[in-house]
């Protein structure tokens, strides 16, 4: 793989997992140390800015983005900043020449992101979506078995993705929870990343049904405060869907799931076999073959457990037996973004899937708002 040098804009939790992974990809695929660099971070003041480059260990750090972007000694772009200047920072990338890596969601909404679109295709520049939860061993098995054949004709689908993070009506108000920063809140925070799951699995959307529910409608403007601030983005967000080749299902998203601290599931049941997966368990799929005998003596009818792993092509440590987690399932995410570059292919989840995604979460929005169907080509324009 060619060299690439890295810039950050913005070091916040997810920075730092990226951060992280790029250290890590040399490591896990005996790759020369300077394979991949982190060359230089941009923050929104100086003291952060200068505090996570001494964490990352680059000598580059500054308060204004656009320095950074600006530097011929920097390749890569990858934004983890909210949502609101997601596109700002990747348009001026893409002017400058870099290939681009984005944090989920592609922008605050359709418009911002046909822009992000337009300019990394006129620019020429390769771009990948942050939607990590592909990279999961067992998912990309998944995807295997779709491609094959496994499941046969799709009948439906479903998928869930549950947090308790905002069940405490004392938590203080934030980006995550106004529009304008956010562009929503449970369905583009964790249901983005649900709905990349199905659409990696069975392609496009066409159709979408929505309920989206603002449960604590105001929040302390700062910890402590008796001040309330009120909220505008849902708390929960259940949809219907249906996908362009027929098959239909149902995707939730909630941050008030009560006892349940991170719990995301994938189902498809098809004609020939059913996939299942538990990001819970990362390592291995469950699967269904209608073909198994289903005799009452010697039959092996029924749900099995395929292992999956820690196994990624190419991958030297660490042993294919340990379990995966979150932290590599981002740092093949990105290990894939660089390594399409350095074979001039474009990258996948690239930003017009994280577009078609964007879109989707928009006619959602416009259903919930409406009370009806809303195909998502109506919020193309």
């Amino acid at each position: 793989m060619e060299k690439l040098r890295v810039a950050l804009i913005g070091y916040g939790a997810i920075g730092r997992v990226h951060a992280l992974g790029y250290k890590a990809i040399p490591f896990h695929y005996g790759l020369p140390n300077d394979t991949v660099r982190v060359v230089a971070v941009a923050t929104s003041r100086a003291e952060t800015a200068e505090a996570a480059a001494r964490e990352i260990g680059c000598d580059v750090w500054s308060a204004d983005y656009r320095e950074v972007i600006a530097r011929d000694d920097v390749d890569v772009i990858d934004c983890c900043t909210p949502n609101g200047s997601h596109a700002e920072i990747m348009v001026a990338g893409a002017q400058a020449g870099k290939h681009l890596y984005c944090d989920k969601p592609l922008s605050l909404g359709v418009e911002d992101g046909a822009r992000m679109v337009a300019a990394a295709q006129g620019a020429g520049v390769n771009t990948q979506m942050t939607f990590n939860m592909r990279f999961f061993p067992a998912m990309m098995r998944a995807r295997q078995l779709m491609d094959e054949g496994f499941v046969g004709r799709v009948f439906s689908f479903r998928a869930r993705f549950y947090r308790s993070s905002y069940i405490d009506p004392n938590k203080p108000i934030s980006w995550k929870l106004r529009k304008r920063d956010s562009g929503g809140g449970a369905l583009i925070d964790i249901g983005s990343h649900a709905l990349d799951l199905v659409y990696s699995l069975l392609g496009e959307y066409s159709g979408v049904q929505a309920t989206l529910e603002t449960v604590i409608k105001d929040r302390p403007v700062a910890a402590g405060s008796s001040e309330l601030a009120p909220v505008d983005v849902d708390d929960l967000a259940f949809m219907h869907l249906r996908t362009t080749g027929g098959a239909v299902g149902l995707v939730e998203a909630s941050r008030l799931g009560t006892g349940i601290a991170n719990e995301l599931v994938i189902e498809i049941y098809g004609e020939k076999g059913s996939l299942r997966f538990d990001a819970a368990r990362p390592g291995w799929l469950e699967v269904y073959d209608v073909s198994d005998p289903a005799t009452p003596l010697g039959g092996m009818r029924g749900v099995r457990l395929v292992e999956t792993g820690n196994r990624y092509e190419g991958q030297k440590a660490p042993d294919w037996s340990m379990a995966p987690d979150f932290v590599r399932s981002h740092t093949e995410c990105q290990y894939q973004f660089l390594k399409a570059i350095s074979e001039g292919r474009q990258a996948r989840p690239s930003f017009e899937d994280g577009f078609h995604i964007q879109a989707t979460m928009a006619a959602a929005q416009r259903s919930a708002d409406e009370g009806r169907w809303v195909r998502v080509n109506e919020v193309l324009g």
